[in-house]
């Protein structure tokens, strides 16, 4: 069954004269992260970022490395820790506890993933919410429900950021989320709907995604699955984000990074697109240090620097 689309509120993307054009993901991440400079250069004292890792886990290496990265461009520090593998779910708490009565630790970074036998949800529900530069504690994400976007989740903060840089207005946009995830498509959802877009959050029992997407102004993609959003599943000059980080093999064997999106095959109908990699990545790192600037600022207001 097709659906029938009505494109009477549509901001005539079509003619739009940025169709067809990749949003540049390093570009914008370039920019928050020299705001982000013009603030920690004028500051005293502010502390150092500590990222952590649980066990010896080679595949948080890359983030780890682009965190400490985006943090030098900011003027941030940052400290990386490794914790014993087997540290209970007890000691991990008592360490974040302690890292949230040092002033000297402006914010806390849980890398993923963790030992089978501790629970992530838990050690990030530690972290205190003045320290919570992931967006993740519970505090963080509720407050997004009433608005309050100012630590969100990197990743979803991201995509609402880029969405941004193609000039649609976002007030009455339709927009479709494609994947429902804790961490990135609830609170995505909910980023949108404060800035006053219409959103409809598609999962594994949609029954049709394609017919909900097909009439999306802008399709957010974050299902983990390479190439799973083809050119049969958006409108002509509609804006596709794409989340997914995907490695394949291949025909000769070789490996390649890929999203969620079939890039070539969307590119000529799509107005805007975010390229893997290179979209998304590194405007969720450069997020990570906008939250870190907002951890600081609420630590002064709340009494915690002198």
């Amino acid at each position: 069954m097709c659906a029938q689309t009505d494109t009477s509120g549509d901001q005539n993307l079509t003619s739009n004269p940025h169709h067809h054009k990749a949003i540049d993901g390093r570009k914008t991440a370039a920019r928050i992260l020299l705001e982000c400079r013009d603030y920690t250069t004028a500051q005293p004292r502010l502390g150092r970022l500590l990222s952590i890792c649980i066990g010896d886990v080679p595949e948080t290496a890359v983030y780890v490395r682009n965190q400490a990265r985006g943090a030098e461009r900011a003027g941030i520090p940052f400290e990386q820790a490794t914790w014993d593998q087997n540290i209970t779910q007890d000691e991990a708490k008592q360490k974040i506890h302690a890292m949230n009565d040092d002033p000297d630790i402006l914010g806390v970074i849980l890398q993923r993933p963790v030992p089978d036998h501790i629970n992530i949800r838990s050690l990030q529900s530690a972290v205190h919410p003045l320290k919570d530069v992931e967006g993740m504690n519970p505090a963080s994400i509720g407050n997004i429900v009433y608005s309050d976007v100012a630590l969100a989740p990197c990743t979803a903060a991201a995509s609402v950021e880029l969405i941004k840089e193609t000039g649609l207005s976002l007030e009455g946009l339709e927009i479709v989320m494609i994947g429902h995830s804790e961490i990135v498509g609830k609170p995505a959802a909910m980023m949108l709907m404060a800035e006053g877009a219409t959103v409809t959050v598609c999962h594994h029992l949609t029954r049709s995604v394609a017919m909900h997407s097909r009439r999306a102004d802008v399709v957010v993609v974050a299902v983990g699955i390479a190439h799973f959003l083809g050119p049969d599943m958006i409108k002509p000059g509609a804006a596709v984000i794409d989340i997914g980080i995907n490695q394949i093999t291949d025909a000769d064997g070789t490996h390649k990074i890929v999203g969620d999106v079939d890039t070539d095959a969307v590119r000529d109908i799509a107005g805007w697109i975010t390229p893997v990699p290179g979209g998304v990545g590194p405007v969720t790192v450069a997020i990570l240090m906008r939250n870190a600037i907002v951890a600081h600022k609420r630590q002064i207001a709340a009494g915690w620097m002198a």
